[in-house]
Formats: structure tokens, C-alpha cells, sequence
């Protein structure tokens, strides 16, 4: 089946026969899924936005809210407005529905043919990122879950349990998406019950009573960097999971689905982490967790650990894999998976056996923003300049000439807006690994967030009278 998977940047025309079926390998990659194949219905964007977010990194970004100085009820006011932030992740796959390929091939409108490549680079390696993190989660759960069957066999035990956890991913995402929508939907209804339970045990302990000094500008930036930096990650991927949907589907319903599905998920799992961190040493936020729970209910609960990070890492890796074929590799998708696997594999080795993980996680979600947060600014911004409207085979031309060649390939708009809202971020990060000129002159606060509004703001200005929408 490999061998015969359409080729990056084909039109689909030589794969009409191909079928988008659970457990066979997808056959297409970044090129257009023609009317013909396209089927499924906008409560399948809920079910995959709502089992992927049910994972435990929510519980420790909550844990790291209340580590910022914020009370239980600030804390789960911050995870609220960080859930409604998945209303833009909604949003972001309209443009999927119009014109059938992945986010990081519409983005070319807002930055050129050649001038989407470091955005796409750049979007590539945090996406890496974010799946090494719940690889990493999901292997030191199956590890603490080995040690109470009495497997603690130090590192051989560790690299088994990164070994199980990096197979279940790789599998599920090699297939492709009808095997990522299948399993996302069937883990979703297993671990919707386990993370209930969870917080019907965990939030009754609750401290809710007033911290004795208030967190300051510093903990209520930090902790909106880190709640929102999970939804603004999942920016270039939105379309990626809905150009399979008819083109008659409601784009209002594929909004409200995509919204609902990671605002419910991500909130339940993040005040679970508020209640937690209230009651418990969250240093590892694993262990700090489990003992605050019954026996009983102790190996189930590293099995949702593991569960969730799967979910999650399924679709980053997933998304991966076409954002290589979008930098230009030319493999078929299934096979510019093994890429990204690869790295994800290495990464995880050096989080689990050479770094401190939580400074490291930390350090990463605070740098994640400066580049997701102007990204997501532009890209958001020419989507509604152009109303979801398309050019279609200009996004996909592979020489030069077209409506998104603009100048030698680059759109000096999108590209002056991201460095304007890089820029932004960057000055106003403050981070374990960088610290921006305006951080102290603020407070302390972070605003890398406000990079997106900057970056949109310019992006704007700049091309509100050129920007349009293609109509066919």
C-alpha cells in the first residue's frame, strides 16, 4: 500500500479510487481528497478534539497554575478562558472543509509558496515537541504501572515502557486518518469515564480557601502562557482533520464541534490538576497524583495517563508527517511519518535519561507561544480576509507563476506581520531559557500571547486592500 500513496502536491485526480478506511493506509497526503471521497459529519471533528485533549499534560498545566501563586478558583478561572480558546481551533478547519488539504498548504496564501516554508519548519519542530512531551507522560506512567507489578528494572524497564508507548502511537498514525478518527473516538469513551472518575476523587480535598499573597502580574501571565500554549499548538493542524468532510458540511457546526470537543476535555482535565496541586507535591505531577487516590484506583489511573498521551500524540504525529510533504520531502505521507517518529524516539530518550523533565517542560510550553501565538495571528487573520475562499491549485502549484507566488514566492504581509508578532513575543517572553528586555520593565508579566493580535493587527494593515477571496 505504501508504494501507491499519492505523491505531495498532486491534484488527487490519479487517486479516485483511493478509500479513506480504518485500519488501511492512507493514501493520500497533502493533495487535494476529491468530492468523491469525502464523507463523515461535523461531530466527528468533536470527538477528535475531545479525545485528543484527554491527556494528563491538562493536569499538569493546572498543577503548574497553582505553582504560579494562584489560588484553586483563579487557577480554574485560567483554565476556563484557556478552554475557550479552542473556539479559534474550530474555526481554523473551516479552511479544511473548502478546500480539502492540510493547514500548513492553506497557510501558503498568507505567506507564499517559499515564504511558508520557515513557518512550516518551525510549525514541524514544536509539533515534535509536543509529541515528545506526551510521549514522555505517557511513558513514565507505563513505567510507575510496571514498577507495581514489580518490573522496576531501572533504565531496561524505562526503555521498555518508552518502547510500548512510542508503538501504540506510530501504529495508529502510520495507518492514517480514518484509523486516527476511529481511535481517537473509542479511546475518547474509555478515558472520558476514567478522567470523570478521577475528578469526582480528587476535587472534594480541594483547598479553596484565598492563597496569602496575591500572585502578581507574573503568575496570572504565566499561567495563561502555559493553559493556552496546548490549544494555540493544535493551530496548524485544525484542517488537517477536516478536509475529509463534505464540502456541504455546516461550517458552523464543524466551529462549535471542534470548540466543544477540547473545551470540555481540556477544562475537566485541567481543574483536576488545580484541585490536585491544592492537596499534593506536584513536582511529578504522576506520582503527586496517585497519592491522592485509593488503591484500587491506582493502576487504572496510570493506564488513563498513558491512554491520554497517546490520543494526544497520535495526532501530532500524524499532522507531522504532512508537514514534511508540505517542506518538501518527497515520500508519500505513511513513509515521512518514520521521520518524524524517528526524532519523537531520539527526543523522548533525551527527556527520559539526560534532562530534568518538568524544568524541561516548563522551559518548552513558555518558548512553545513565540511561535505558535504569531503564527496562529496570520494565519487566522488571512482566513478571514478570504473568508475560507481559496484558490485551490495555486496552493498546491509546484513552480513558479500563481495567485500565491506574489514576489519570487514570498508575501512580504504575512511574513513582516510574523516577524512583527516573533518580534513582540520574544521581548515579552519570560521563560527558563529566555527572558525578554520588557519582562522586568512590566512586572514581570509575560505577554508572548499578545504576539497572535500583533501579528493579526499588521497582517491587516498590510493586506486588507489585496487580500481576497477566490470565487469559483
Amino acid at each position: 500500500m505504501l508504494g501507491h500513496e499519492t505523491a505531495p502536491g498532486t491534484t488527487g485526480a490519479t487517486a479516485t479510487t483511493a478509500r479513506d478506511e480504518v485500519f488501511q493506509v492512507e493514501e493520500h497526503g497533502i493533495d487535494p481528497i476529491p468530492d468523491a471521497e469525502r464523507h463523515g459529519s461535523a461531530k466527528d471533528v468533536f470527538w477528535l478534539w475531545f479525545g485528543s485533549n484527554l491527556t494528563f499534560t491538562y493536569v499538569i498545566n493546572g498543577a503548574l497554575a497553582v505553582a504560579f501563586g494562584l489560588s484553586f478558583w483563579q487557577a480554574t478561572a485560567v483554565v476556563v478562558i484557556g478552554g475557550l480558546s479552542f473556539l479559534a481551533i474550530g474555526a481554523a478547519g473551516l479552511s479544511g472543509v473548502r478546500t480539502g488539504t492540510a493547514t500548513l498548504v492553506i497557510s501558503r496564501a498568507a505567506f507564499g509558496l517559499r515564504g511558508n516554508w520557515p513557518a512550516g519548519l518551525l510549525n514541524w519542530i514544536v509539533s515534535i515537541g509536543y509529541t515528545i512531551v506526551n510521549t514522555v507522560v505517557g511513558t513514565l506512567a507505563l513505567e510507575a504501572f510496571f514498577a507495581d507489578l514489580g518490573w522496576s528494572g531501572g533504565s531496561t524497564t524505562r526503555a521498555l515502557a518508552l518502547g510500548v508507548t512510542l508503538a501504540l502511537t506510530f501504529a495508529v498514525a502510520l495507518w492514517g486518518h480514518a484509523t486516527v478518527q476511529f481511535a481517537e473516538r473509542w479511546m475518547a469513551y474509555v478515558l472520558a469515564v476514567g478522567f470523570a472518575a478521577l475528578l469526582v476523587l480528587v476535587l472534594p480535598g480541594a483547598d479553596t480557601s484565598a492563597p496569602s499573597a496575591a500572585p502578581g502580574a507574573a503568575g496570572w501571565s504565566l499561567a495563561f502562557v502555559v493553559m493556552l500554549a496546548g490549544p494555540f499548538s493544535y493551530l496548524p493542524m485544525p484542517a488537517d482533520y477536516t478536509r475529509y468532510l463534505p464540502r456541504t458540511t455546516s461550517l458552523k457546526a464543524v466551529t462549535w464541534s471542534g470548540a466543544l470537543g477540547g473545551f470540555v476535555s481540556s477544562v475537566a482535565l485541567g481543574v483536576a490538576g488545580v484541585a490536585a496541586a491544592t492537596q499534593a507535591d506536584m513536582t511529578d505531577a504522576v506520582a503527586g497524583t496517585e497519592s491522592l487516590l485509593p488503591g484500587w484506583f491506582q493502576p487504572l489511573f496510570l493506564a488513563l495517563v498513558l491512554g491520554g498521551s497517546v490520543t494526544n500524540s497520535i495526532i501530532t504525529l500524524y499532522s507531522s508527517s504532512l508537514n514534511l510533504q508540505v517542506l518538501g520531502i518527497p515520500w508519500s505521507r505513511a513513509r515521512a511519518i518514520v521521520i518524524s517518529a524517528a526524532v519523537t524516539a531520539a527526543g523522548s530518550l533525551g527527556a527520559l535519561f539526560l534532562t530534568d523533565f518538568t524544568t524541561s517542560l516548563l522551559s518548552f510550553l513558555s518558548l512553545l507561544i513565540i511561535v505558535f501565538a504569531p503564527w496562529g495571528g496570520v494565519f487566522l487573520a488571512d482566513m478571514v480576509l478570504r473568508r475560507c475562499r481559496y484558490d485551490s491549485a495555486a496552493l498546491h502549484a509546484s513552480t513558479g507563476g500563481g495567485a500565491y507566488w506574489y514576489r519570487a514566492g514570498w508575501h512580504p504581509p504575512g511574513l513582516i506581520a510574523l516577524l512583527a508578532g516573533l518580534l513582540f513575543s520574544a521581548l515579552t517572553c519570560d521563560s527558563e531559557l529566555w527572558t525578554g528586555p520588557l519582562v522586568a520593565p512590566l512586572g514581570g508579566a509575560d505577554l508572548t500571547l499578545l504576539g497572535a493580535g500583533v501579528s493579526a493587527l499588521v497582517y491587516v494593515l498590510l493586506a486588507r486592500r489585496t487580500v481576497m477571496p477566490v470565487h469559483p
